[in-house]
This record gives C-alpha cells, sequence and structure tokens, in this order.
C-alpha cells in the first residue's frame, strides 16, 4: 500500500487545482514549491515557468517593500486582502486581490501562502473610466466649462411633511455657505438629490458637482482616484487629476465615507484643514477650493463607536448636520411621491395612469418602505409593467409581492369612503373618472380657477393637471 501522506497530498493538490482561485506557496527563501493552475491562468505562464523559482525572477516589478510574499516572509505577520498590480516575466500586466499567510513550523517560519484573486479586466475598465472623465475635465477646462453637472434643484424635492421640510430648510441655508456638511439618511432617502440641489442653489453652481461612492472602489484604488496620481509612481500610473482638482471651486460629494481606510481619513482631515493635495508621487502640492459634503446611511455614533470613522474628520465634517427622515416617518408624503411616479413613468411607458386604487394606496401606507422613496418608486415601476395597456388604476394585482403579501390591517385614515349611490351604476374605472373630474371641478372653483393653486390642493403637479384638464374636458375658465 501507498504511503498515505503521499496519497493524500495528491488528493490535496487536485483540490487547490479545482478551485477558482489562485494560490501561491513559496519556502523561507522565497522560492516556488507550489503553484496552482488557476494562479498560473491568472499569470498567463506555465507551471513550470514558476515552479522552484524565486518570485522576483517571476516577477521582476515587485521589490520587497511591493511583494506580499516578501513582505509576509519579512515579518512573519499576515497580510489581509490587499490589491496589487505587477509585471511578469513576460511583461504581462495584472492586478490582484490578495490574502497571504505566513506558516509556521514549531514557531519557526518556513514559508508563505498566498491566495489571490484576478481582478484585472475590472481595474482596467476602471481605468478606462477615469481616463474618460479625466479627458472630460481638461476638455472642459479648456472650454471654460463646468466638469460635472447637478440635475436636481429644490423644486424637485417631493414631500409636506414637518420632518422633510425643516431639512428641506436646513439644506436652503446651508447653501448660502461652503461650509462642510455631513448627510445622514437611510438607503434611499435621497442623500445625492439634496447634495445637489444645495450645490445648485449655491454659488458654485456654474463649477463642477461630482459624486463618489466611497465603498464602490476597492481602498488600494481610491487613494489615487481622490488625490490623483503621477506618471511612475507605481506600476502602470498615469497623470492623472484627482476628484479633488476636478471638483475644484465646485462640490465634492462623498458618500459612505465610513467605507474609506482609517488612514485615507486622515489624509482627507488633512486636506479639508489645509485646502492642498499632492498627487501619489508628486513632489509639489496645489491649492484647491472644493465643497465637501459627506454622506452615510448609518448613525455617525454607530460609526464612531465601531471605529470605522474617524472622531476628529467626523468634528470637522459635521458643520452642517443634515438629517433625512425615513419614509415611515413622512407617510403623508406618499400619496405625493406615488403622484411623482406616476407623472414620471407615462411617458416612458406610453401609458395614461391616473393614480393608485383605494385598496393599493391603503397598502402604501400601511407598508414600513426598508427602501424609502427609491423602494416606492420601484414598486410604481413595477406596476407599469404588470398593468394592462387600457387599464388606467393601478390596482392591488398590479403591485410587487411584497407589497402585496404585507400586512395591511388599518385603512388609510386620509382616503374617505365614497358615496357610491350618488354615482350612476357601472364599471368602477368609470365611477373613479366621474369623482376624479368632480373633485378637480371643486378645487378649481374653490381657488378661482387658478390652475398653480387647484394642482397644490390636489396634490398633482401643474402639468398633471394641465393634462387631466385636457382629458376631461374642464374648461380652464368659469
Amino acid at each position: 500500500m501507498s504511503d498515505p501522506n503521499e496519497f493524500g497530498s495528491q488528493y490535496f493538490e487536485k483540490i487547490l487545482n479545482m478551485v477558482d482561485v489562485g494560490v501561491h506557496l513559496v519556502n523561507r527563501e522565497g522560492t516556488t514549491v507550489f503553484y496552482n493552475d488557476k494562479m498560473a491562468e491568472i499569470d498567463g505562464l506555465a507551471r513550470k515557468q514558476v515552479l522552484h523559482k524565486n518570485i522576483f525572477h517571476v516577477y521582476p516589478s515587485l521589490t520587497h517593500e511591493t511583494s506580499t510574499l516578501a513582505k509576509v516572509l519579512q515579518t512573519g505577520q499576515e497580510v489581509p486582502e490587499k490589491i496589487q498590480t505587477y509585471v511578469n516575466v513576460t511583461g504581462k500586466r495584472i492586478t490582484t486581490i490578495n490574502r497571504t499567510y505566513p506558516l509556521f513550523d514549531n514557531d519557526q517560519l518556513t514559508g508563505a501562502l498566498e491566495v489571490a484573486k484576478d481582478i484585472t479586466s475590472i481595474v482596467q475598465l476602471h481605468d478606462q473610466i477615469l481616463d474618460l472623465r479625466h479627458q472630460l475635465y481638461q476638455a472642459k477646462q479648456k472650454d471654460g466649462k463646468k466638469t460635472g453637472a447637478a440635475r436636481y434643484h429644490f423644486s424637485d424635492l417631493i414631500g409636506e411633511s414637518p420632518a422633510f421640510l425643516e431639512a428641506v430648510s436646513t439644506a436652503k441655508k446651508a447653501s448660502r455657505t461652503s461650509s462642510p456638511v455631513f448627510i445622514c439618511g437611510a438607503t434611499g432617502t435621497g442623500k445625492e438629490l439634496f447634495a445637489q440641489s444645495m450645490h445648485n442653489a449655491s454659488v458654485r453652481r456654474n463649477h463642477p458637482f461630482i459624486a463618489q461612492n466611497c465603498a464602490a472602489v476597492p481602498g488600494d484604488l481610491m487613494e489615487g482616484i481622490m488625490f490623483g496620481t503621477t506618471r511612475g509612481a507605481f506600476t502602470g500610473a498615469v497623470d492623472r487629476a484627482g476628484l479633488f482638482e476636478q471638483a475644484s471651486g465646485g462640490t465634492l460629494f462623498l458618500d459612505e465615507i465610513n467605507s474609506l481606510d482609517l488612514l485615507l481619513q486622515a489624509k482627507l482631515l488633512r486636506v479639508l484643514q489645509d485646502g492642498i493635495v499632492r498627487r501619489i508621487g508628486a513632489t509639489t502640492e496645489q491649492q484647491v477650493n472644493v465643497r465637501i459634503v459627506a454622506a452615510m446611511n448609518m448613525e455617525p455614533q454607530e460609526a464612531l463607536d465601531k471605529g470605522i470613522l474617524r472622531h476628529d474628520l467626523f468634528f470637522r465634517l459635521n458643520v452642517v448636520n443634515l438629517q433625512l427622515p425615513p419614509l415611515l416617518r413622512r407617510q403623508e408624503d406618499i400619496p405625493l411621491l406615488a403622484q411623482h411616479f406616476i407623472e414620471k413613468f407615462n411617458p416612458m411607458f406610453g401609458m395614461k395612469i391616473t393614480g393608485l386604487a383605494p385598496s393599493a394606496m391603503q397598502r402604501f401606507m400601511a407598508y414600513a418602505w426598508p427602501g424609502n422613496v427609491r423602494e416606492l418608486g420601484h414598486a410604481i415601476e413595477s406596476a407599469f409593467n404588470m398593468i394592462e395597456p387600457e387599464e388606467e388604476i393601478i390596482e392591488d394585482r398590479h403591485l410587487p409581492a411584497n407589497l402585496r403579501e404585507a400586512p395591511c390591517p388599518v385603512p388609510v385614515p386620509a382616503l374617505r369612503k365614497p358615496d357610491l349611490t350618488a354615482f350612476p351604476a357601472g364599471k368602477l374605472t368609470d365611477r373613479m373618472k366621474q369623482m376624479e373630474r368632480e373633485a378637480i371641478v371643486d378645487a378649481l372653483k374653490r381657488h378661482g380657477y387658478n390652475i398653480s393653486l387647484a394642482a397644490q390642493a390636489l396634490g398633482i403637479k401643474r402639468q398633471a393637471l394641465q393634462y387631466k384638464l385636457n382629458r376631461y374636458g374642464i374648461a380652464r375658465k368659469p
């Protein structure tokens, strides 16, 4: 019978060659003793080109400072997720996310094991996007045009609830200055809409508005994106302006700022205090004039307690604190928001939906909306996909499953039960049309046929009321 250890080693090697991550094992001297098929695929090399070779022979662009394997052999400490860009012996440029572990035998360091995930194509695509944005930045600089655009204004923010109006009032006051603003609000509450509105209401409106989600970019890449890079600073680095340079004179919106690592938060704090930026690899600094609006979807105290947000950075950013209420705290705004999305999707879908049935609205009012306004918009869009072309009212059956199946115990207080005996027998849609027509006529009479005031009383936009006037053949004047 063969040696059980040898038998186990053969199967262990087969398993490592089946996994979808690269595995690279070196001894104490940095010589490769195992190199699986996936790692060979990532590097674009044959296993025989790597086995029994020193890591610096295989990866000549790396040094003792930049190689994660070499670093672990030097320190004997694990290197958690680390992005590494290198060039192999054939000249291929590769980017991986590595986890590197020291190996010990009786407390003696015997080697290092690296597990790598290939992200070369992702990084290349990301670099292309950054290059295009940089080219746009340079072109518009020459033309004297602003390099970023904020589409939303305060007039686009919809709501009449006290909590929402208080947030709008705070944001409008903050628009008069260039102080940092810290926005707190759950996902889908409209943090970027508020940031854009403040920018467009400020003296910076003719300068760039740049938005960056800090959680969307790996930490090792974020520094270069934020502060810019200099050619030769690291493998593949090019001269590229960072977010602060691109947003100079305007507003930089940093969402999910708690996703930044603490070292990068410290560098961001220095820029906020001094207004000075130095690109990675550069020897000179430059002054920038940028207003920072930061945001995150958790309570600041929670982030501070968990140690994922620096206290000094928070205090520097929290000059103006803007709290955006969840939709659960502004239920009276749900009918307004639902009508807004109906008017938005009607031309997109080529339909003429007039509103929600009372039972459907009751479900909207009773639902918790964990995804807030964004989820409400998606629910309306989902209903547009389910409704038949000839239908004009969104019913329960058109709603997403999570809304249909959610408990709906309490009727909507704001909805009065209609006296259907006052209308002739017929289809429900015909009755509802007649009820809507009479409500519009009544609103016009009560407001002296002022369309803007009537639309406001009905809770719809002026354009929507004009559409309904034409549809029902209602005169605009008595």
